[in-house]
């Protein structure tokens, strides 16, 4: 170790590039691996946010990252109604909550409240069993009921970001603001949910789904928009059941043919992690192969860098086996530098492979970045076999050595 360190402090540069493919691919792997984790954790905690036990029917697949053109089976779909949300409500008795809902999308918003103005909510028609369906409840107030759904009140529900917009130092209750040319009164705020993907899950400004259709009649009759169905069961382990039994009822009140696939598509937490942690896998594999041939090059140039090791100290390895050194303590001599050089990489990589990811997180909040222990671990572990597996050679090359032909090579 002592001769190790020796070389490194002799030769300080030619260390440095020596190592550097090996610091490069080990913080390569660890710095990807913590923004994969990091990322794929903060997916999972907000996608089991709506609660674990939600199943949403819909009429698309949710998708991510290229290729969200639809086909053309997928576009002629026909929209899911708030007749079978009825429906299934009514026909499976396992559901607990059966929450329809209309979102507005691509068009202008206002909502005002005195001088303050917000035009990014995200404005849905939802009904009374919304907060136990989406696990979404309400903080103070109370939320849309039955009552406000029958007579189509102009009564709204808001979400944390909207009341710190409109309401910044007063009490949003029972205050009256302009949405869209048409006074709706505050009756509660939600549950603060934090961001999912740079975007905020507290931006919503949620209204009875009889007043949406009544205010915007154009998104119902347009036959391009749907509602989502987001359904919960009473129990976890009945998941499966109500996913069976409202994917058979929808079947067959859309007459799909028992031959065919369905004509609509049904959401849970697990898929979409399931799909989403797909795309990450991919992503992953891609960055490590890229590490991978970095580690590879940085042990060539271990190999090498010992190789010249070797012949610059020939006399010195004569030495050694004159006065009695066994060949096994010349390979675990310079077995041992060539290790002391890669971890010392590994090190180097895996300070490297911390420190990146966590600049990242204080830069960009919505890009989390968690590094696991095993990362750190497995970075010291591949370093430490990339200077065994390169060293080896030139290790026993050098035990090979001839002490006669060794003591007078120079």
């Amino acid at each position: 170790m002592r001769f190790a360190l020796l070389a490194v402090r002799t030769h300080k540069l030619r260390a440095f590039l020596t190592v550097l493919g090996i610091v490069v691919g080990v913080a390569t792997v660890i710095a990807m691996v913590s923004i994969v984790t990091g990322f794929n954790n903060n997916m999972v905690r907000n996608f089991q946010s709506f609660g674990a036990t939600l199943v949403q029917f819909q009429k698309f697949e949710p998708r991510f990252g290229p290729g969200h053109g639809r086909s053309e089976g997928e576009r002629r779909r026909k929209d899911l109604t708030y007749e079978d949300a009825v429906a299934l409500k009514e026909s499976i008795p396992e559901m607990r909550a059966v929450s329809a809902e209309r979102y507005l999308w691509n068009a202008d918003i206002s909502v005002k409240y005195r001088d303050n103005e917000t035009t990014t909510p995200v404005v849905a028609g939802v009904t009374a069993d919304y907060p136990v369906a989406n696990n979404h409840f309400v903080t103070y107030g109370r939320f849309i009921t039955e009552t406000d759904f029958r007579h189509q009140s102009n009564v709204a529900v808001i979400g944390e970001d909207v009341r710190h917009i409109l309401f910044p130092r007063e009490e949003p209750l029972e205050k009256v603001v302009n949405f869209n040319g048409e006074e709706f009164v505050i009756i509660g705020v939600l549950e603060k949910k934090g961001t999912m993907f740079g975007g905020s899950n507290d931006n919503f400004f949620l209204i009875p789904f009889t007043t949406f259709d009544r205010k915007f009649p154009q998104i119902k009759n347009s036959g391009g928009d749907t509602i989502h169905i987001a359904t919960v069961p009473y129990t976890p382990d009945q998941v499966a059941l109500i996913t069976d039994k409202g994917t058979t009822l929808l079947r067959a009140r859309r007459h799909v043919p028992f031959d065919k696939p369905n004509d609509f598509a049904i959401f849970t937490p697990d898929k979409l992690i399931e799909s989403f942690q797909g795309i990450t896998r991919g992503v992953t594999l891609a960055m490590v192969f890229i590490a991978f041939i970095s580690l590879l090059i940085g042990g060539v140039g271990v190999m090498n860098i010992m190789l010249v090791s070797v012949t610059e100290r020939t006399r010195e390895i004569g030495v050694r086996k004159a006065v009695g050194a066994y060949r096994r303590d010349i390979v675990l001599q310079f077995l041992t530098e060539a290790t002391t050089l890669s971890v010392l990489g590994g090190a180097i990589g895996v300070a490297v492979g911390v420190a990146v990811p966590a600049a990242i997180k204080r830069a960009f909040a919505a890009l989390p970045a968690e590094t696991p222990l095993w990362a750190v671990l497995v970075g010291l572990l591949v370093s430490m076999s990339v200077g065994i597996f390169f060293g080896l050679y030139p290790a026993v090359k050098a035990s090979r050595l001839d002490p006669i032909e060794a003591l007078r090579y120079e």
